[in-house]
């Protein structure tokens, strides 16, 4: 493989579980006085941190959202992941071969440490992950689209980013992906094609089934 380190965004790619986040910050920020519906959610904010979601509704409606909303929109999404959050089909088979070709990979989230560990729990794909491979944008001052969360997930690793591939899923990751001076696989099952071209993707795939292919 020309890579030695694959770098795994997690909502949207290791777990399906932007359907469900989404609905959720739509309707919780629609409750907290800022009127948002689900597409969107996904168009402003899928890929990006709390603080970017935080500093948007605040730049659009010059109005912060409440100290606690962290707690409370995290509150609301585990209590669903927990009931109904699945692995996105195929990945785990992804995984399995990586491990088998003696291929490194890990997770760099948007996500917090909890969400990612709560997300990977209980869709069973924790353990493919062991110790120091979980990556999250509260680890650098900057999340994406800014470059650094994949550039520490790439010097933690010890690998240089020249030699990483990232899988995204979102035009935010891909241009922090880009960035970073890493190849990135565009992943279009919530992102239409286009979009993940226009932000620099290397190239595109709709089915799990196809990345391992992909990155040979």
């Amino acid at each position: 493989m020309r890579y030695d380190l694959i770098i795994f965004d997690n909502d949207g790619v290791l777990v399906d579980s932007e359907p469900i986040s989404n609905e959720i910050l739509a309707g919780y920020l629609t409750e907290l006085g800022h009127p948002t519906t689900y597409e969107e959610s996904l168009r402003d904010f899928m890929g990006g941190s709390v603080q970017r979601i935080r500093g948007m509704v605040r730049d659009r409606s010059g109005r912060a959202l409440p100290a606690d909303f962290e707690t409370g929109f995290h509150a609301l999404v585990f209590e669903e992941f927990r009931r109904r959050l699945q692995p996105v089909p195929g990945v785990e088979a992804v995984l399995e071969k990586l491990a088998a070709d003696g291929v490194a990979y890990c997770v760099g989230s948007s996500g917090s440490h909890e969400r990612i560990r709560v997300a990977l729990t209980k869709t069973g794909l924790l353990e493919h992950f062991g110790a120091g491979r979980l990556f999250s944008s509260q680890d650098v001052g900057r999340g994406k689209p800014a470059p650094d969360l994949f550039l520490h997930a790439a010097r933690e690793m010890g690998v240089a980013p020249g030699r990483c591939a990232v899988v995204e899923d979102s035009p935010l990751g891909v241009r922090a992906a880009v960035d970073a001076g890493m190849d990135v696989y565009g992943f279009t099952a919530m992102t239409p094609a286009a979009k993940l071209a226009e932000a620099g993707a290397t190239a595109l795939f709709a089915d799990m089934a196809e990345l391992s292919q992909l990155l040979q």
